[in-house]
């Protein structure tokens, strides 16, 4: 469902994702970890097709972003780690643009927009102004956007920011039930908890370059480490 080919990205001299290949199969829940700046919101960004490569591939759904953006687009979902909305927009209304977007029909919207709602416990915020929400609220919404057309692929920047206990267990929950249905999920996140918990497998990035990839079992093989998750990164990194 995921697919990279060398995909390499620089910022001038600087290299920020360097020849990364991955293979993420269908109905995957995959974690991406690295200690700050070693490349994982750019490589998600780069995933999404939000930048372009420098140079390698990157396919979704068998669809290459680059050439076929709109066919890879519509087919994932983006929760970034600071949501980006139209805040003289009620939340409601949003959802309404965004359905728009993916064509869904007037009827199919509706519903899955209130489903979406009283999911994340929303429905009553849903006419106030997106400019008055907190963070976590906000988060809510775009969560409640990317799940609105069902994608196959979701893409997941620190998915937990913001968010109380009970909507983060709700969120887990959302994560193994759409996994188990077949969707691939590509998770970065620092909570090493949260990847140790939910992922079949975690990817570690580190100055730009992959440097381990496996399940937990295969981590504390790589490393040499039989213990919790924190301890193999913190060797491996």
């Amino acid at each position: 469902m995921i697919h990279t080919i060398n995909l390499t990205k620089k910022f001038g001299r600087e290299i920020a994702v360097n020849n990364l290949n991955l293979d993420i199969k269908r109905g995957e829940l995959f974690g991406f970890l690295g200690p700050n700046g070693a490349g994982k919101t750019t490589t998600i960004k780069l995933l999404a097709g939000l930048l372009k490569p420098s140079s390698g591939l990157v396919f979704v759904c068998g669809y290459n972003v680059q050439k076929d953006y709109i066919s890879a687009r519509t087919r994932m979902g983006y929760i970034p780690d600071i949501p980006y909305l139209y805040e003289r927009l009620t939340g409601r209304e949003f959802l309404r643009f965004v359905s728009e977007i993916y064509f869904m029909g007037h009827n199919e919207a509706e519903k899955r927009i209130e489903e979406l709602l009283d999911f994340f416990e929303m429905r009553s915020y849903g006419d106030i102004l997106i400019e008055e929400y907190s963070h976590g609220m906000r988060q809510k919404i775009v969560m409640c956007a990317t799940m609105l057309h069902n994608p196959e692929v979701i893409l997941v920047d620190e998915p937990m920011v913001g968010l109380d206990p009970k909507t983060s267990r709700l969120v887990k929950d959302m994560f193994r039930e759409n996994a188990h249905r077949g969707v691939t999920i590509f998770m970065s996140t620092h909570t090493l908890s949260l990847a140790e918990e939910i992922c079949d497998r975690i990817a570690i990035i580190d100055k730009a370059n992959l440097v381990a990839i496996g399940t937990i079992d295969e981590l504390k093989k790589i490393s040499g480490i039989d213990g919790r998750l924190e301890e193999i990164f913190l060797s491996i990194t």
